[in-house]
């Protein structure tokens, strides 16, 4: 495994400044942002695809730190209801893929998205109960009419590129967003659909990430270290289903924490050891959006966690007996 970072927490200062930082930390791989929600501050694929020179800057810039690219990102909306937002989420993902063809890169993270309840909807509708019986015909109809026909074409596409991991990352409000909802997309479209698995999504929704990673196996794509706490009092009061802004820290049920401040040493241990005993073995990256923390100590703060908690080695043959 190797200790990774979401390049958009420094979206904010030029891409080699970025870059010098994360490697004076001990980061060996980058997750790009290139679109879509997560900007492209540090990677505009319509500007490198289109300009040899700049492609070939970019390559040498990431070159001269040492870095591997793990995953570039895109996440993005492309079955929204609205056809302006969905085309544009398309065409993100779509270069993205295109882009990582340019660096021989296999694998992008995104979101599957999520529909309206009908063509003539305005804004997304996340369903999370069966009944009454509308919820039920809306869901079938966002799978069967809009989201495994996107991904199917999506996914062909991207095989003719060279891409063949798509890694989603599983997040409410989106179509897939637990580990059902996942491998009925995987199963749906193929195994080119896997997930970018971020245990922060799944702690407040009150899942174990440890039984997920052993449910999904070589479906994980890509992991994000990101942490939650979860305020038991709070939570007694109003559950996780949580609209306030994650800002309003003291009265939300839950908060995104950087690793070790939502759950300790021996949690994030059990993960990284059953990701070994999946098979996972690739980047770790360090997704930072802890409102009580700043870029720096945020970043910093993870690293050092994570550092006493990666296994980085080989295990070789069975040298104990």
């Amino acid at each position: 495994m190797k200790l990774g970072v979401f390049t958009t927490l420094l979206s904010n200062v030029p891409f080699e400044d970025a870059l010098k930082y994360f490697k004076s930390l001990g980061i060996e791989m980058i997750e790009i942002g290139c679109g879509g929600y997560p900007g492209n501050a540090h990677a505009n694929p319509e500007e490198l695809l289109a300009d040899p020179q700049k492609l070939a800057d970019f390559k040498a810039l990431i070159a001269k730190y040492d870095m591997q690219i793990s995953a570039l990102s895109c996440h993005s909306n492309p079955v929204h209801p609205n056809a302006e937002i969905a085309a544009e989420s398309d065409k993100v993902i779509r270069n993205t893929i295109l882009l990582a063809e340019a660096l021989g890169l296999h694998q992008i993270n995104t979101f599957s998205g999520c529909p309206g309840d009908s063509e003539n909807s305005k804004y997304p509708n996340w369903v999370v109960c069966p009944w009454p019986d509308d919820f039920t015909e809306i869901l079938n109809w966002q799978w069967n009419e809009k989201l495994i026909p996107y991904w199917k074409d999506l996914v062909a596409f991207a095989k003719e590129h060279g891409v063949n991991k798509i890694a989603l990352e599983l997040h409410p409000g989106f179509c897939v967003y637990n580990t059902d909802s996942l491998m009925k997309l995987r199963e749906a479209v193929g195994p080119e659909i896997g997930a970018n698995f971020d245990p922060s999504h799944l702690i407040w929704q009150g899942m174990d990430p440890v039984a997920c990673i052993k449910e999904m196996g070589d479906a994980i794509f890509h992991f994000h270290a990101k942490d939650t706490k979860i305020d038991k009092y709070n939570t007694a009061v109003n559950g996780v289903l949580d609209t306030k802004s994650y800002g309003d820290v003291a009265k939300r049920s839950w908060v995104f924490r950087t690793v070790g401040y939502g759950n300790d040493y021996s949690y994030w241990k059990d993960m990284i050891s059953a990701l070994r005993v999946v098979g996972y073995d690739y980047a770790i990256s360090i997704e930072h959006e802890d409102s009580l923390m700043s870029q720096n100590e945020g970043l910093t703060k993870a690293v050092t966690f994570l550092k006493e908690v990666l296994v980085t080695e080989s295990t070789g043959e069975a040298w104990w007996f």
